[in-house]
């Protein structure tokens, strides 16, 4: 599902949604009780978020939505990002299939990541951001304190980058899981 938008002087394409469900049959829409926002900060930090969503949401009717804002700076076009869509696709899909709970992927093309995760995000939501440990501010940290100051509800996770990154990835509840893709507009 490719979508353009301008807000604020700031463009922003929105790539593609996937929906992961946690079991064959899903869940209606209307059930939904509780949405966590994951916000892609690395593939380790956010397999950590994930996780800590997962565990917050379960016995719950709940829902993940993983938002991916990758900035694309101003020499290239919007539409050409420096990394591969087709690789940054495959990647999120694998990490969201590490949860065991249904998950939403989100994908958006920007020029400033705050500015499209305050567009994007529900008033009040509550978000889930992965951060590496440290004693100085890391910019994940510092763009928690900016949604928190902007009405949202922070947890922030952090990781140590002592593992290797396949320890951490805990394994999938269902085998049976069926990947949506909706690639509309193109």
């Amino acid at each position: 599902m490719e979508r353009s938008r301008q807000f604020s002087g700031v463009d922003e394409k929105l790539v593609f949604d996937a929906v992961l469900p946690a079991s064959p049959s899903g869940a209606n829409e209307s059930d939904r009780r509780l949405e966590i926002a994951v916000i892609f900060t690395s593939a380790e930090a956010t397999i950590a978020a994930i996780n800590r969503a997962s565990n917050l949401l379960r016995g719950l009717n709940g829902h993940i939505s993983l938002v991916v804002a990758t900035t694309v700076p101003y020499p290239l076009p919007l539409e050409n990002p420096p990394v591969s869509l087709d690789f940054n696709k495959q990647c999120l899909l694998e990490i969201a299939q590490a949860s065991p709970v249904e998950s939403t992927v989100h994908l958006y093309l920007c020029r400033w990541r705050l500015q499209v995760l305050t567009s994007v995000l529900k008033p009040g939501s509550l978000v889930v951001i992965g951060s590496r440990k440290g004693w100085w501010p890391t910019w994940e940290k510092r763009l928690a304190r900016k949604l928190q100051r902007v009405g949202h509800k922070i947890i922030l996770i952090e990781t140590a980058s002592g593992r290797p990154l396949a320890t951490r990835i805990k394994p999938q509840a269902e085998k049976n899981r069926r990947v949506i893709l909706d690639l509309a507009g193109s």
